[in-house]
């Protein structure tokens, strides 16, 4: 697995794990969603966002010269 690859996989796991504690956050609901875990949520899933438009660029960029 080259150092590319693993770079992109390493994104795709990051995306799943930031937008899956998003999730978790979003459906707890009740007190906590005006707490600061709500605010984390919030964060974690303009990261989440954030993270996957990165990947597309890599990608995209990379798109040529990627061996996977």
């Amino acid at each position: 697995m080259s150092l590319k690859s693993f770079h992109v996989f390493f994104i795709v796991l990051a995306v799943l794990s930031s937008m899956g504690f998003a999730l978790w956050v979003f459906t707890r609901g009740g007190a906590e969603l005006v707490s600061g875990l709500g605010l984390m949520g919030v964060f974690s899933a303009a990261m989440g966002c954030a993270l996957a438009g990165y990947g597309v660029w890599f990608v995209l960029k990379k798109s040529g010269q990627l061996i996977i």
